[in-house]
């Protein structure tokens, strides 16, 4: 189901009987019609497998589960939304900065180790949202928060795309990603804590950056 943006805070979104989604736990902000809101206890589309997952991982989230026939308005924190439109692709985001998605995505976690090997498990070190991350799959949208505005960079072969590891917000499509080290690179040209990292990310697909080191 997509979502509609009222402004750069709140998205509202469309419910209709028997589709369901799935948003974080106080980010309805209004709703009307007859929906309902439940707390999720099935790990969402992946199953009870995916839900074991997530939490071993230290990526679960909670959730609710929306159901009924309505609209309903979503924000939180007063966060920066960008929506995410995916066409059987899949998205790497952190599950903290989830806001809201489409209950017919496959959810689940991936070891970021296995991207990029040792550079990749430091990359969780680095920017402190851990080992894992939380990933959805197939046809519909998420709604993502962000610091200070998002904007999309295309990710196209041959030309990767280098990010500050505290701007990175989420990326999809067939990427593979890499923390390098740079010399002198956040004191100079990043902003952040100091570190001279540097995220890379090449293949095919978009990664999505923040107006801000700030996290969640």
């Amino acid at each position: 189901m997509p979502f509609r943006e009222i402004n750069s805070r709140m998205v509202e979104a469309t419910i209709a009987p028997g589709q369901r989604m799935f948003s974080q736990r106080g980010a309805m902000l209004a709703y009307r019609g007859e929906v309902s809101f439940t707390p999720n206890t099935q790990g969402g589309q992946g199953g009870l497998g995916a839900m074991i997952g997530r939490r071993v991982a230290g990526e679960a989230a909670p959730l609710m589960t929306v159901q009924g026939q309505g609209t309903v308005l979503f924000g939180h924190g007063g966060h920066h939304i960008q929506v995410v439109n995916l066409t059987g692709d899949t998205l790497y985001v952190e599950a903290d900065r989830l806001l809201a998605f489409d209950g017919s995505l496959e959810q689940g976690t991936m070891f970021m180790g296995s991207q990029g090997g040792v550079m990749g498990m430091v990359r969780g070190q680095v920017t402190g949202q851990g080992l894992f991350t939380t990933t959805l799959r197939g046809h519909g949208a998420v709604a993502v928060m962000a610091h200070g505005g998002v904007i999309e960079l295309p990710i196209t072969p041959g030309r990767p795309v280098h990010v500050d590891p505290q701007a990175y917000v989420a990326h999809h499509g067939e990427v593979s990603n890499k923390l390098s080290t740079a010399l002198g690179w956040r004191d100079m040209v990043g902003r952040g804590s100091g570190e001279a990292f540097q995220l890379e990310l090449s293949g095919s697909g978009a990664v999505y950056v923040q107006a801000s080191e700030e996290k969640l």
